[in-house]
């Protein structure tokens, strides 16, 4: 059974009807990560009812499927909910995967995780602490959110991952081929940091220190965009920036930083 709490009927959805854009293989960076992260797929694992929220998948359920398809590589008996706040747009399940009517009180729902992409980028800058409060509020124990933005091919993303209190960090993925500076990311930041790229906030001197790097490495051009950005990586972190490594190599050039690092001032 979905693990609402006991007694208590499902609130009335929260939220507003966005435009519902979608695209098969949208989310694929995003969804890469995902299966490769610790904490996340620790979450998973761990987790006693693996249940899986993506909220607000628009128009059409492709990226919902996608999701339930990659998550269940760590965890195949992963449940995954796809929840619309538009009843027109809450279509039939199968595959495992069921689909509802929900907002951020997640109908009732108690998810190890949530995935809200592209829904707060159409909501105005100071909604975004109260929708995230309302889902934290509502996720499982240990439970975690990712509220993330991405183009409409899905080659800029951007999101960031918050557990049941606070934001952990922000990563920014995107396609080594057809982006030709880091700082070009910045158009898809998530909602919380979209307006703060000016001069004094942290989340432009990263950016700033980004394109600096990546000029430094221009020498490594000849080799790729991908080992060219390895080298990036590391000249930031040589200059104080806890830029993650990754152990494996990454098909997408990722730049994930704890949330310290970029949280408005």
């Amino acid at each position: 059974m979905d693990q609402a709490r006991p007694g208590r009927k499902s609130p009335p959805p929260v939220g507003t009807i966005t435009r519902g854009t979608t695209g098969v293989n949208r989310l694929r960076r995003s969804d890469r990560w995902l299966v490769h992260d610790d904490l996340v797929t620790d979450r998973l694992l761990t987790a006693p009812d693996p249940m899986v929220v993506d909220l607000g998948y628009g128009a059409a359920p492709w990226t919902t499927f996608e999701l339930a398809a990659r998550l269940r590589t760590v965890r195949p008996d992963l449940r995954v909910v796809g929840l619309e706040i538009d009843p027109a747009r809450v279509v039939e399940g199968r595959d495992g995967v069921r689909f509802a009517r929900g907002g951020f009180e997640l109908a009732g729902l108690r998810p190890v995780l949530v995935r809200a992409f592209n829904v707060l980028r159409q909501y105005p800058e100071d909604a975004v602490a109260d929708a995230w409060a309302r889902i934290q509020s509502n996720l499982a124990p240990g439970g975690l959110l990712v509220d993330g933005t991405c183009d409409e091919l899905g080659r800029r993303c951007a999101w960031v991952l918050l557990d049941e209190h606070r934001p952990l960090s922000l990563t920014l993925a995107w396609d080594p081929f057809t982006v030709e500076r880091p700082s070009d990311i910045a158009e898809r930041l998530p909602k919380a940091l979209i307006h703060r790229n000016i001069p004094g906030e942290p989340i432009h001197a990263l950016l700033t220190a980004t394109d600096r790097a990546w000029d430094r490495s221009a020498a490594l051009a000849p080799y790729g965009p991908r080992v060219r950005w390895r080298v990036t990586a590391e000249l930031l972190r040589a200059n104080g920036f806890p830029v993650r490594a990754y152990r494996r190599r990454m098909r997408d050039n990722v730049l994930s930083v704890p949330w310290d690092v970029v949280a408005p001032t």
